[in-house]
């Protein structure tokens, strides 16, 4: 049951890695659901308040319940709680993975802008990138693969940044370093890049960890052709190309 709350968690907030987890193998979904749940919980953190220090309770709450697990003492109080630490136990995650993404969402509360493109794409890694690494060290990827998963993943997070791009800006955020179109494509640019460097890049059962970047090309590609797309929130794709590309990726897989 706790499994099936991760994945109601998912299905709710976090769609596209729902539909990508219910793509693989029930043993794959066994670790994704949770650390995917988790992720969103911490994703959540900075925005369900006004007030800054209680969002940073609230990612402190994370970090703790991590360090728990870590120290093995018993899993917090909280569904998915649980889960999460029977996934960092039975395959020995390290704590400061957990902590780089943590520490990520900080900025989703104090906002500070960014310098440079480079700081934004290093921002989008220690969130995503960082996210993809647990899972797949979870489905049997070594720690030397790490570097090679995060620029495969990278892709992915551009993309989900720049679908975002409205909603922080409404929200008072400043997603991008130069708020320019040249800016979008550039992200873009590097985004495929990657993915044409990984893309025949075999990471075996950790594959499974980079399925939710399925939509990742066809994104860059027309943030690429249309960057006027992104702030204008018009980025994206028909519900039926997203659906077939994901059957595309997970037959071709």
């Amino acid at each position: 049951m706790s499994l099936n709350a991760c994945a109601a968690l998912v299905e709710k907030g976090d769609p596209d890695r729902f539909l990508a987890a219910m793509s693989c193998a029930p043993d794959a979904r066994a670790v994704l659901f949770p650390l995917y749940a988790f992720n969103l919980e911490v994703a959540r953190a900075p925005w369900v308040t006004r007030e800054p220090l209680i969002a940073q309770m609230r990612l402190q709450f994370w970090r703790d319940a991590v360090g728990d697990v870590i120290a093995g003492k018993p899993a917090r109080a909280h569904e998915v709680a649980g889960p999460l630490a029977r996934v960092i136990t039975a395959h020995n995650l390290p704590v400061s993975l957990f902590s780089t993404l943590i520490t990520a969402r900080e900025w989703d509360i104090d906002g500070a802008p960014f310098a440079a493109e480079e700081d934004v794409i290093a921002h989008i890694d220690r969130g995503a990138g960082s996210l993809v690494v647990l899972a797949a060290l979870a489905l049997g990827a070594t720690a030397s693969d790490e570097g090679d998963l995060r620029e495969a993943a990278i892709a992915g997070g551009i993309a989900n940044w720049l679908l975002a791009v409205p909603a922080l800006t409404a929200a008072g955020r400043a997603p991008l370093a130069h708020e320019t179109l040249a800016e979008v494509r550039n992200l873009a640019d590097y985004g495929l890049g990657m993915i044409a460097k990984h893309r025949r890049r075999d990471f075996g059962a950790a594959k499974a960890a980079l399925r939710a970047n399925w939509r990742a090309r066809d994104l860059l590609r027309a943030a690429r052709k249309d960057p006027q797309a992104v702030p204008d929130g018009r980025l994206g794709t028909s519900e039926f190309r997203r659906r077939f590309s994901l059957l595309t990726t997970a037959w071709r897989r």
